[in-house]
């Protein structure tokens, strides 16, 4: 979440810099105010951009009554208002819980989920994003987001200034070496923000394996499922493009399908063998390497933690 909500606040405000730069009325105090009305802004909106990109429509009652029902029994369970169910129109098997004070809380269930992953899967998956509406895992990763984009467009803005700075040699190398620092502090909290958004990850199967009966082997092997359908589903340019601006808010990273299939090539698609054979596996160097820029944890290691929550033991 963290990486691509930097991206689209970062440009937003670059574009921003630049013509107020190039109007003459450029300053840091303009700067903050933008990236703060900005950031707001687009969380308040992100919910209409979602369900553009993933063609997103509300779920009637009468088209699916149990998956209605669970929902709303797991919301109880969970402590909170039962939020919108939705129905995205991708054939990727994924899910997500997004929502703003203007559309309120909703969760959104693929067509690819629905058609590869049985009920007590789907309702484990539903208990995971439910568990993130109760964590205000939207909200709290917006927050953290801003910091990033903030200090880096100051560090931006130190840099231009010291480069038009002609007059004040001094002046302007030192505005653009404190310049330098902003922007590498900006990719230090990213890595600390991708760190918190895994770490979102763990908290949400926690609160699945809480709320569903028998939780930890139904969102086992419901990971398990859509990791192995994900990398199976073509994908146009396009579809890629789109699936890549919000992706940190699938309960599994798409982008990490191939990664993660690799992982499963080997082995049967269902049953127990399935998860008894991920978890004899050990993360490599390169696998904690990728997990270290994702947003989403590795899946052998997911899969090892709910397998001790399922054993008392976490």
């Amino acid at each position: 979440m963290a990486a691509t909500l930097a991206i689209i606040f970062g440009l937003s405000t670059l574009v921003f810099a630049v013509l107020l730069s190039l109007a003459g009325t450029f300053d840091l105090l303009t700067l903050g105010v933008l990236v703060v009305v900005m950031n707001i802004a687009q969380w308040l909106l992100a919910p209409y951009i979602v369900d553009a990109l993933y063609r997103v429509k509300p779920m009637a009652e009468t088209d699916n009554p149990t998956l209605h029902q669970t929902v709303k029994n797991l919301a109880i369970k969970s402590g909170i208002k039962t939020p919108k169910l939705m129905l995205s129109k991708i054939p990727l098997p994924n899910a997500f819980a997004y929502g703003s004070p203007l559309t309120g809380n909703r969760v959104a269930v693929t067509e690819g989920l629905l058609k590869n992953l049985n009920d007590g899967e789907v309702e484990a998956v539903i208990g995971h994003e439910l568990g993130h509406l109760k964590h205000r895992d939207v909200q709290t990763m917006m927050v953290v987001s801003f910091l990033p984009a903030l200090f880096y467009y100051i560090g931006f803005s130190l840099m231009w200034s010291g480069n038009t700075q002609s007059n004040n040699k001094n002046n302007g190398g030192n505005n653009a070496l404190f310049g330098i620092v902003f922007m590498a502090f900006s990719w230090v909290l990213n890595f600390f923000i991708l760190y918190l958004s895994r770490i979102r990850e763990y908290y949400a199967d926690r609160h699945s394996v809480r709320v569903v009966d028998n939780g930890a082997q139904k969102l086992s092997l419901g990971l398990a499922r859509i990791v192995h359908t994900t990398q199976r589903t073509s994908r146009t340019k396009q579809e890629q493009k789109n699936l890549n601006a919000f992706k940190a808010l699938f309960i599994a990273d798409p982008d990490k399908a191939a990664q993660d299939s690799a992982t499963l090539a080997t082995l049967e698609v269902s049953g127990q063998s399935l998860l008894d054979e991920i978890l004899a596996k050990k993360p490599t160097f390169a696998d904690k390497l990728v997990e270290a820029l994702s947003t989403h944890p590795n899946i052998v290691k997911r899969l090892q933690v709910l397998r001790e929550l399922d054993a008392g033991k976490a």
